[in-house]
């Protein structure tokens, strides 16, 4: 499964790292990708949504309700 976020849409980023020769090989950058259960009152259902830790952050501030009406209107399934 791709490591991405469905609320903000954050995936991996890449890079270089560098030696202390200042060799230069690639290396990726992971998002902080956790998977987190939020029960929805109004559909009386849990949902289990792989979100990074900043979209828990910001479902904390803007609501559950509000966090899937953005994904919705992405076009994704839930």
């Amino acid at each position: 499964m791709a490591a991405h976020c469905r609320l903000t849409g954050a995936r991996p980023s890449f890079g270089r790292k560098v030696s202390h020769s200042n060799r230069r090989t690639t290396r990726r950058f992971d998002t902080n990708i956790q998977r987190k259960r939020y029960w929805l009152p109004g559909e009386g259902r849990y949902v289990r949504l792989r979100l990074s830790t900043r979209a828990i952050k910001t479902i904390d501030r803007i609501g559950v309700e509000a966090a899937l009406a953005r994904i919705r209107a992405r076009g994704e399934r839930i």
